[in-house]
């Protein structure tokens, strides 16, 4: 099957070579004056160019309508039918910079810039948006790793950048922090269907730029939610699939009201079954946004969040289990009072979030601008859980004593609740002229968060009196951070860049935890993390950078729950090579990522399914990625990506049949040598555009002392994405029909898991222990589909 696709796209590429190429031409000035190096692309493919010294450019298209897009600061789309050879000048004077492009200079890069990134846009979102969640959106960009509980992108999705888990990925949404200020965690299911809200997002690889929130120790997620429209619009989009998938969306806006004023909104419901045994999702999510935009002002408002239902799937199986029934979820199991297995039906999370920001960009003329945001998240929910022959004492219990013996153990449902706020302050200040961009700027969070739980069923024992909790412990956590960063010329051809952050925490808990134990801490941090760089522009086709950058980061709060864990500092050094020509760019970049006390992921899971980990000392993560797009024709185009790496803990120590045992240099958990990717694109006619997606995946452990047992395999997994735009049909702007084929080498793999060891006696052992180990796995869904309908108007 491999071999016929590749054949097929052979035979596609010999079709194109007899195709009529235009040139569409002209010169991109602001205010008669010409640009150069201003990007004009394709806004369908991302194919282009750069502007010369004249401000001229040349593009060669095939006979067909194309969107082309001028960008130099602000930006432009001129639409335009190429039939014959055209010139097409453009002057940007005028042309707006909107919220993303201003608001989030703070924490976004562009190729001014020496750090290393990759943008999707909302038109790439857009062509698999058919319900699964941002990450799994985001598989096919370069270095990414991505994995699903409930094994078909719906539910609980995870995210991992260079071998680093979705809590060391820092992300904010319109610059705004938005991982868990406690666990460190992003949970998408929060937010379903969030991509429908997406104008678009930069993933920025390694410690990236100085960010709002948690330092970035794998790297940085930056959202930007959809811009204001000039013309009133809506959308309905549905889509139906596989396990009983389905989406339903309806988006609106009002477009420029008195040229002022504009109101838009979405709401969303995504139900799916999973592809694992009942591990099913139900969200709800809405967007709503105000705007006021004049000459040099623009404020938004904006609410948007979500509530979710989804039958726990983190348990994973184990390897028999696998390979005999790997859709079997044993979460809710237990036995009745007959002796039947049976499944508890309400063993699910349950959690509602609500977002709101406030966004102010004010431009005061003579190069100064400022912008300052405003924000307040309330999260409430809990997760319920069947627990068979529970110890009473862990849920507050007591004992009783039943003819004559006392019981101690009964059946118990319990509820472990979250409660919490978070809200503050981001905001900057920028300069920019021909030669500097500086931006003062900082941010001030607070979190407050209730964690209790609650015993709603009992088969033996007196329940306590009703919400009365078994624990209850209360957090309080406050982050301030302030920087100032600067690009700036040194020659025409070299610039220089400089970023200095200052960060405070401080983080507080008191009171019980779910096991009864205490559960007391304060702790305060203070952290510098400066960086620097240099980009050298050889010509207008090929530029140079070299970066260096450090971050520090505090321990999660389940790392406090799981001993006594000491901050982590990364230093990290990026040299890259961007080249940008109208038929091929290429980026490629080497990294070096030193790590001290990086706290690696041991394998194991906790007691609510999250990752366990621990300080390792001195590790490193040594690596190349390469990104390319090369257009084959106007029709065709390839986006292969490829990142080799070698992940190492130094020296490694880790107990085993009750000693400590020098393990050396060890491959760090969950962290591929080879990573590749690519989207093979092919539009055929007006209208209709296919794509092949693939992704490989090498070997991981998910241990640091490469036990055998802790092995993933590596995988390979194809989808096939066929969409078509029917423009002006009937009473709508456009028909949209999207397919996506998922798995369709229906490869059997598993892409996540946990690892665990333990302890039992043993007098023939040194020690009197013996170690024993085992393992658990996420399996993936095999061949499955999407089909969704679109109708814009």
């Amino acid at each position: 099957m491999k071999n016929v696709l590749f054949f097929a796209g052979l035979l596609f590429l010999s079709l194109q070579a007899f195709a009529q190429e235009f040139k569409l031409s002209g010169t991109v000035s602001e205010n008669g004056t010409p640009l150069n190096e201003a990007s004009v692309y394709v806004k369908s493919t991302g194919a282009g160019t750069l502007t010369d010294e004249n401000g001229f450019y040349s593009l060669s298209l095939e006979e067909g309508s194309y969107t082309i897009v001028f960008v130099f600061g602000n930006q432009i789309s001129k639409k335009v039918n190429v039939n014959s050879d055209r010139v097409l000048d453009v002057d940007l004077a005028g042309a707006e910079e909107t919220l993303d492009e201003v608001f989030l200079s703070s924490v976004r890069v562009t190729e001014k810039s020496p750090i290393t990134y990759s943008n999707l846009s909302n038109e790439e979102i857009a062509d698999r948006n058919l319900g699964q969640d941002i990450p799994v959106l985001m598989n096919y960009m370069p270095n990414v790793v991505t994995t699903t509980d409930a094994g078909a992108g719906v539910g609980y999705t995870g995210i991992r950048v260079r071998g680093s888990d979705a809590t060391r990925v820092n992300v904010t949404i319109n610059g705004i922090p938005y991982n868990d200020a406690e666990s460190q965690g992003t949970f998408w299911v929060n937010l379903g269907d969030f991509a429908s809200s997406v104008e678009n997002l930069q993933l920025q690889r390694g410690v990236g730029t100085s960010t709002n929130g948690a330092g970035a120790f794998g790297a940085s997620l930056n959202i930007l939610t959809d811009s204001y429209k000039e013309e009133a619009q809506g959308e309905i989009a549905n889509s139906i699939g596989s396990y009983n998938t389905f989406k339903h969306t309806v988006k609106f806006s009002t477009g420029l009201i008195n040229d002022h004023w504009s109101f838009a909104g979405r709401a969303s419901k995504i139900r799916s079954d999973g592809y694992i045994d009942r591990a099913s999702s139900d969200l709800k999510s809405y967007f709503l946004q105000g705007t006021f935009v004049d000459e040099n002002t623009l404020v938004k408002a904006l609410t948007f969040g979500g509530s979710e239902r989804t039958y726990q799937a983190w348990y994973g199986i184990d390897k028999e289990t696998l390979e005999n029934d790997r859709t079997f979820n044993p979460a809710g199991i237990y036995t009745d009072e007959n002796g039947n297995t049976k499944y508890y039906d309400n063993q699910t999370d349950n959690y509602k979030q609500d977002h709101y920001q406030l966004l102010w960009n004010q431009d005061y003329g003579n190069n100064w601008s400022s912008n300052i945001a405003l924000h307040y998240t309330y999260g409430r929910g809990y997760y319920e859980e069947y627990n068979e022959d529970a110890d009473l004492a862990e849920f507050g219990l007591p004992s009783f004593i039943s003819e004559g013996e006392e019981i101690n153990t009964s059946d118990i449902v319990g509820t472990k609740w979250l409660d919490n706020h978070f809200y503050g302050t981001v905001f900057s200040l920028n300069y920019e002229d021909t030669k500097w961009d500086v931006t003062f700027g900082g941010g001030w969070n607070k979190y407050e968060g209730d964690h209790f739980g609650e015993v709603v069923y009992s088969r033996f024992a007196r329940n306590n009196d009703p919400y009365e909790p078994y624990y209850f412990n209360q957090a309080d956590k406050t982050d301030f951070n302030i920087y100032a960063k600067a690009n700036f010329a040194i020659t025409e051809k070299l610039a220089g860049y400089a970023d200095l952050q200052l960060r405070t925490v401080h983080y507080e808990t008191d009171g019980l935890l779910d096991d009864q134990s205490r559960f007391q801490n304060e702790d305060d941090f203070s952290f510098f993390n400066p960086k620097a760089g240099l980009t050298y522009q050889l010509n207008p086709f090929n530029q140079f950078y070299l970066s260096y950058a450090r971050a520090n980061r505090e321990p999660s709060r389940n790392d406090y729950e799981n001993g006594d864990p000491e901050p982590e500092e990364l230093n990290d050094f990026e040299l890259g090579w961007r080249h940008n020509s109208e038929n091929f760019k290429l980026n490629t970049n080497l990294y070096y990522m030193g790590y001290q006390n990086q706290l690696v992921l041991t394998g194991g899971i906790d007691d609510v399914g999250a990752f366990v980990r621990q300080n390792s000392g001195k590790s490193y993560r040594l690596g190349l990625e390469v990104d390319a797009t090369v257009r084959l024709s106007e029709k065709f185009t390839v986006r292969p990506n490829i990142a080799l790496s070698r992940n190492k803990n130094v020296d490694f120590v880790s107990p085993f049949n009750g000693n400590l045992v020098e393990y050396g240099d060890t491959d760090i958990s969950y962290s591929p040598e080879i990573v590749a990717g690519n989207i093979i694109n092919y539009q055929p006619v007006g209208g209709l555009e296919l794509n092949l997606l693939s992704k490989y995946v090498s070997d991981q452990y998910m241990s640091n002392v490469e036990a055998d047992n802790s092995k993933l395999d590596s995988y390979f997994v194809n989808d096939l994405n066929v969409q078509y735009t029917w423009d002006d049909a009937w009473l709508f702007k456009e028909v949209v029909i999207t397919g996506l084929v998922n798995n369709i080498l229906n490869e059997e793999y598993v892409s996540n898991g946990y690892y665990y060891t333990f302890d039992i006696p043993n007098d023939d052992a040194p020690s009197g222990v013996q170690t024993l180990d085992g393992a658990g796995y996420y399996p993936q869904a095999t061949t499955n589909f999407l089909l969704g309908l679109t109708l814009k108007f």
